[in-house]
């Protein structure tokens, strides 16, 4: 194998790729990208096991071939030398890579060692659509609600819907859950598929237009493409929670406060629980204002936020990160938050727009 391309351009494709390696695992192939040269480019691919990424540029290739190289070290290299040509051969233990006046070498793996995890292909297979704009937008008011240990490890993806036009997402992690809406495009017909997180955070970084996107699926897998950039998941098996199993259908006490008064007011109050534990905040809700509570070792704060009240006055504790998790994934000017019980979950959402809505349990307060 034997090609010669622009420095930058092949340090952003490897870059990009590399996020699809493996770390610390006993199978060092996936801890490689995958180099194939052929006709006018160069495909750059990693898998570690759940995602794959492949990414073509243009080269010119001098001789044809494949082999594998460690991808985050090719990848921090590539990028100290992105302002060369690179013209980079290979022979039967690994690669030259030559820039300038320059040349360093690499051990490489046979490309035939490299596992396979899917063709991308769009013939036979259920699709969804929805513009990039919307879909990074629905990725982002979910994601961080996703679990992160493996206790559970259906919770670590989020349930995507496609019916009747639109797009659902859902993602909770037995503390918290976020639930949010945005228009579909024309599809194949109803999906319901459970992505990994990782994946889902891999492709809102390639979406920075308003095109519309197409996202396929083919039994346990995903497929969508980007420019040129083909991302294929494993998709989680197993049912996962149902909202409307944990989201409450009616509340004792409904308040109405302004989204940033409220943040402000929060993350004043988060800088002194910083590091506990529960980062416990407290709401003391009274009519026209939630009186605000946080005490640590370094100190406590009390403030107080202008507030409509309709129902029962309640004293609530609750994670104050959740908290304002939620709240800066919110987007109006006044937000509205409902309640039960000190000890039943309580929603936020948007005033008088429903596409976006979060489910924080609270903390018993004897637990603080």
């Amino acid at each position: 194998m034997k090609f010669v391309c622009d420095g930058r351009i092949l340090s952003d494709a490897a870059l990009t790729v590399s996020k699809a390696c493996a770390v610390k695992t006993i199978t060092p192939i996936l801890e490689c990208v995958k180099l194939h040269a052929e006709n006018d480019g160069l495909t750059l691919t990693a898998y570690d096991g759940e995602i794959s990424i492949e990414k073509k540029i243009v080269a010119e290739v001098l001789e044809e071939g494949e082999l594998c190289v460690n991808g985050k070290t090719f990848a921090d290299f590539v990028g100290k030398i992105a302002d060369f040509e690179v013209v980079i051969a290979s022979d039967e233990k690994g690669i030259s890579i030559r820039y300038a006046d320059s040349e360093s070498y690499m051990q490489s793996l046979p490309a035939t060692d490299f596992p396979r995890i899917g063709e991308y292909s769009q013939e036979g297979k259920n699709f969804f659509a929805t513009k990039e704009s919307e879909l990074k937008n629905l990725i982002a008011k979910t994601i961080f609600c996703c679990a992160t240990d493996e206790s559970r490890p259906i919770l670590k993806g989020c349930l995507l819907e496609s019916k009747q036009g639109e797009l659902m997402a859902t993602a909770l992690d037995g503390f918290r859950m976020a639930y949010t809406t945005c228009e579909a495009g024309e599809g194949s017909g109803e999906i319901k598929l459970v992505c990994p997180a990782r994946t889902l955070v891999e492709i809102s970084r390639m979406l920075d237009g308003d095109e519309e996107l197409k996202i396929y699926a083919d039994k346990n897998l995903l497929f969508v493409a980007v420019k040129d950039t083909i991302i294929t998941s494993r998709l989680y098996a197993g049912e996962f929670v149902k909202k409307e199993h944990i989201y409450p259908t009616a509340f004792t006490t409904v308040v109405k406060v302004k989204r940033a008064e409220l943040i402000d007011s929060v993350e004043r109050a988060s800088v002194l629980i910083r590091g506990d534990k529960n980062n416990l905040i407290t709401f003391d809700i009274k009519p026209g204002k939630i009186v605000i509570n946080a005490n640590s070792e370094m100190g406590k704060v009390e403030e107080t936020v202008s507030s409509e009240l309709e129902g029962k006055e309640l004293k609530i504790a609750m994670n104050g990160k959740y908290l304002l998790d939620a709240l800066k994934a919110l987007s109006a000017d006044t937000i509205v938050i409902s309640f039960n019980t000190p000890v039943s979950p309580f929603t936020l959402e948007n005033e008088g727009e429903g596409r976006s809505q979060y489910l924080i349990l609270p903390v018993r307060a004897g637990n603080s």
